[in-house]
């Protein structure tokens, strides 16, 4: 699955735009995650935190999975569009790379299997009545 975290800083409209330079950390090429087999974990998360920096987020540094882009260079892209990578994706250039079809379907399935488990969890707890004074 693909998916991105944006952070913003809540700050009152102005005439200029606040946003400097765009930050993001690539966790997602050549990087196998499943919700059985393979979860995230919190080492998993250890590099993108180092790099995020939370105590001084001005003195960021880029990496090989982390880097900023400056407003212009975003406004400069097509459609304004942030889908954005500069690694080269392993499984692209060799398909020999890529697990079995069989180990894909099996790890799909889980996956879905999975999610309907947690929606229907949900749907349980929705249909529980709220408990007032709680």
């Amino acid at each position: 699955m693909k998916a991105n975290i944006l952070f913003f800083d809540r700050k009152p409209a102005s005439e200029k735009q606040w946003t400097e330079k765009l930050w993001i950390y690539d966790l997602r090429t050549n990087q196998h995650f499943t919700l059985k087999t393979n979860t995230l974990k919190y080492e998993d998360m250890a590099d993108f935190i180092k790099c995020y920096n939370p105590d001084n987020r001005f003195e960021r540094k880029e990496s090989e999975r982390f880097r900023g882009f400056t407003y212009d260079e975003i406004m400069q892209r097509d459609k304004v569009s942030l889908d954005i990578f500069w690694l080269k994706d392993d499984t692209l250039e060799d398909s020999a790379n890529l697990p079995d079809p069989d180990i894909i379907a099996k790890d799909i399935a889980e996956n879905l299997e999975d999610a309907l488990e947690q929606f229907r969890s949900i749907q349980e707890d929705l249909a529980q009545p709220v408990k007032e004074g709680l």
